[in-house]
């Protein structure tokens, strides 16, 4: 084992030493751009701690191994191995079970057990993630949804990372130097119990956990996974390039790109982030050309003068992509092509610029050099956060089918890794998120209904299956899991919430605008506007933001406030809870909401404040409308969700909980999220911080 860990070790300081550095840091955060800083002193830097990471290693390791062999003294277990299957359903994994699909989930069952797994509230990944890491609810962990509002402006952010500009700069002529760096803030608090097992001596391998970004140091290795932006700063933008005009339209989540055609050539540019070292520098691009192809090639893609063969309907590998902002510095980024038609029109897909894992433009992973380390011994990879571009397929630029080579070669890219991370992990903790259950789900669940509002005309056979198939190919990764571990590790299979239809939406603001809580400018009636387009904030009692965060404009916390806190606070919630719990959908009378919980009662810990003052939680079958999420206020309250993304789970918790499968027979009937990480410390020994709020289910009662 330790020879093992040393020729790990020894990469990672050679990573450092011997491959070409990075050209520059920089760090994109959510919806920023660029800051460079002096690639000299990054690189300096960067030797000098690999120098000095090699020298120190065999004093570290042998302090780490006194303390691990101490904490492992105390320990019932060597090595905890946690597979995490965002978003499998226990239903549809009772209903495969029955049929016979699932034959090494129902090992795992029949050695050890199988329950329901209570989620979050509400029941979102990094909500529902950030629970298992803590062991605590979203009221100490400060993560309430994928978007929360600012008070100030009223806008939506993401809750999960934050970024600090670099206002102070050097001026050398047309360039601006950033003079340090931007601060990147995680968002969520309290610590993942992996950091917990660090302080003991304890080593935990993280993979693809979401709401890890940035990532934090620790005695074990983390690749970051959602939230982490791609090379323009955002959470994914694709572009796309054709020259039929029936297809130019603005879209949601890409961009469409002018193409010339002449000659049979095809001309245009690849748009990547800002320039931000030069005074009104604009987006850098990079020109490319597709040419007739060669020796058996549809066409040849051309950038920066290295020809890639592009075939119709089928992803190039993984090409570079180098942005130059001026004085030798290159930012760098990886993308893949789709050329979904050559004749009569000329299509071109192209995935979000991802961040390059050889040469990192800021820290995905700790150590930095782990990155580094999987792509060289992986091959390239996805890095992008929200990897599988779903955006794309709503927007119909891709297909199904095109789609899913996409997403089945990110879950490979993963699979890879894991089984590296479990081959070379000997005792402690390995972990590792696949997001495929979950991102499939959302896509195909209309499949699973003729009828879902998003099917009308259009053949539901071909595609009936793929969820079947996504079930029956996650058993076949549980079984490999069970091949590959040893009878004394302690195995958990896991889903962080269930899955359900998404057939209506409901836009919540445009619900407060007719209760008369939520007012437009001079009473001008909603237009479907997003960002509170002409709110009258003066006058606006309630707001909504998210998948289902309700939130009062209050006095001394919103910054145009008017609600009173106290007496007329409680007068508010109580007036939207008892109403929202009758509101019937016109379309069938149905009851439309489960409940409405007060943020207050639910979340209890330090960022309580922060939390939404109402939690709606939707009947199965309905979710916050997609223009709600970001602040519209459309002219209906109720619309039929027509898009691809036909499942969803953002909806009444209980009526979503998640899968939990052990190898060890549990004496409870549920297990809480929160519990994972509470019981993986109990396992190993470690005390359970008194933060936590879930509890141990594996205890050895007689010790």
């Amino acid at each position: 084992m330790r020879a093992k860990w040393l020729q790990f070790v020894v990469v990672l300081a050679a990573l450092f030493l011997f491959l070409e550095p990075p050209a520059a840091h920089a760090y994109i955060g959510p919806g920023a751009g660029f800051a460079f800083v002096s690639s000299f002193f990054v690189i300096f830097v960067t030797f000098l701690l690999a120098f000095v990471t090699l020298l120190t290693w065999p004093i570290r390791r042998l302090l780490r191994s006194f303390r691990g062999r101490k904490a492992l003294k105390k320990s019932r277990v060597q090595r905890v191995v946690i597979v995490g299957l965002d978003g499998q359903d226990p239903e549809l994994t009772d209903k495969f079970l029955a049929e016979g699909l699932l034959p090494n989930f129902k090992r795992l069952q029949q050695r050890g057990s199988y329950v329901r797994l209570e989620t979050s509230f509400p029941a979102e990944s990094p909500v529902a993630w950030s629970c298992f890491q803590t062991g605590a609810n979203p009221g100490k962990h400060n993560v309430y949804d994928f978007l929360v509002p600012n008070r100030k402006s009223y806008l939506p952010e993401l809750s999960s990372a934050k970024v600090s500009g670099n206002p102070k700069t050097l001026n050398l002529g047309k360039y601006r130097i950033p003079l340090g760096k931007p601060a990147i803030d995680l968002g969520r608090k309290s610590q993942p119990f992996w950091k917990v097992l660090g302080n003991h001596g304890v080593f935990s391998s993280i993979l693809r956990v979401p709401i890890t970004f940035p990532p934090e140091k620790f005695y074990g290795t983390v690749l970051s996974a959602m939230m982490v932006p791609d090379l323009k700063g955002s959470q994914g933008t694709f572009s796309y390039y054709s020259t039929d005009e029936a297809e130019h339209e603005a879209f949601t989540g890409g961009q469409l790109l002018p193409v010339d055609r002449q000659n049979g050539t095809i001309s245009s540019t690849i748009v990547g982030p800002d320039n931000s070292m030069v005074a009104q520098g604009g987006d850098m691009t990079i020109p490319f050309q597709v040419k007739k192809g060669k020796n058996g090639h549809d066409a040849e893609l051309v950038i920066d003068g290295k020809v890639h063969p592009l075939k119709l309907r089928k992803y190039t590998d993984w090409i570079d992509l180098n942005f130059k902002p001026g004085l030798g510095i290159k930012v760098r980024g990886i993308s893949r092509f789709y050329l979904k038609e050559l004749e009569p029109h000329f299509k071109l897909y192209m995935s979000p610029v991802n961040i390059d894992p050889d040469k990192p433009a800021l820290p995905i992973s700790h150590p930095f050099t782990y990155a580094m380390y999987l792509s060289k011994t992986q091959g390239r990879y996805t890095t992008l956060g929200l990897a599988e571009d779903t955006w794309s397929l709503n927007e119909r630029v891709l297909d199904e089918e095109a789609w899913l080579q996409h997403a089945w070669t990110i879950h490979d890219e993963r699979e890879r890794m894991f089984f590296d991370a479990l081959e070379k992990t000997k005792r402690g903790t390995v972990a590792c998120v696949f997001d495929i259950t979950d991102r499939l789900q959302h896509m195909f669940f209309r499949y699973l209904e003729d009828d879902h509002p998003a099917n009308p005309g259009k053949d539901t056979t071909e595609h009936k299956d793929a969820i079947r198939d996504l079930y029956k190919r996650m058993d076949e990764l549980v079984g490999r899991v069970l091949d590959k571990t040893r009878d004394d590790d302690i195995v958990m299979v896991m889903s962080d919430h269930g899955f359900k239809t998404f057939r209506r939406g409901i836009n919540l603001n445009s619900w407060l605008y007719e209760q008369g809580l939520l007012k437009m400018k001079d009473d001008v009636a909603p237009d479907d506007k997003e960002w509170f387009d002409g709110v009258d904030w003066s006058r606006t009692k309630a707001y909504a933001v998210g998948l289902g965060g309700m939130y009062l404009n209050l006095k001394g916390r919103e910054a145009k406030g008017i609600v009173e806190p106290g007496d007329e606070e409680k007068a508010v919630k109580a007036e939207i809870q008892a109403k929202l719990r009758e509101l019937k959908d016109p379309a069938d009378g149905s009851a439309a909401i489960a409940e409405v919980y007060d943020g207050h009662e639910i979340y209890k810990g330090p960022y309580v404040r922060q939390a939404p003052d109402l939690l709606v939680g939707f009947n199965v079958g309905y979710r916050t409308s997609w223009s709600n999420a970001t602040g519209g206020v459309a002219k209906e309250v109720f619309e039929d969700n027509v898009k691809s993304w036909s499942g969803d789970h953002c909806m009444n918790p209980p009526d979503v909980p998640g899968i939990f499968f052990c190898n060890q027979q549990l004496k409870v009937p549920k297990v809480n999220i929160m519990d994972i990480g509470p019981t993986v410390l109990d396992l190993f020994g470690v005390p359970v911080p008194k933060y936590c709020d879930g509890k141990p289910f594996m205890q050895d009662h007689n010790r």
